[in-house]
């Protein structure tokens, strides 16, 4: 990939982008290290969010999951077979539908999850106005490119 018009991109953009990625990696980071003081994985953390983040319901289906966390399919299984060792996610199938089947989480994982999301609405309350702040600095388009 190549940038055909350098002249176009200034400086300004190019600090404003570096500290938007700075931001969003510090927070990331943050994540990371929270989800392994509470003992699991930074993915079991994302599993727990994913399924509890599902709208208009409290599971999820290991497609659901994979897409969500931008998974294979494979790799998503592994994932929740991982979790449900840990009593964090449990599969339950469907009661219409008997193919097909849904991570739920259980209580061990409502229980990590809730003190990690109280964590994490803090660390983003922390960082709101420098992020806010850095996608206002991200100047809008020029016509005709």
């Amino acid at each position: 990939m190549s940038c055909d018009e350098p002249a176009t991109i200034t400086k300004a953009e190019y600090e404003s982008l570096a500290r938007f990625r700075r931001i969003l990696r510090e927070f990331l980071r943050f994540s990371e290290v929270a989800a392994r003081r509470e003992g699991i994985a930074p993915q079991q953390h994302q599993l727990l969010l994913a399924i509890k983040g599902m709208p208009s319901r409290e599971s999820a289906t290991i497609s659901e999951i994979a897409s969500a966390l931008q998974l294979a399919h494979h790799a998503a299984v592994q994932l929740v077979d991982r979790a449900a060792a840990l009593d964090l996610v449990v599969r339950v199938r469907d009661q219409r539908d008997k193919r097909q089947v849904f991570v739920r989480v259980t209580e061990k994982g409502e229980a990590l999850l809730c003190g990690l999301t109280d964590l994490h609405r803090a660390e983003l309350r922390r960082v709101r106005e420098e992020l806010i702040a850095s996608l206002q600095n991200v100047p809008e388009p020029v016509s005709g490119l």
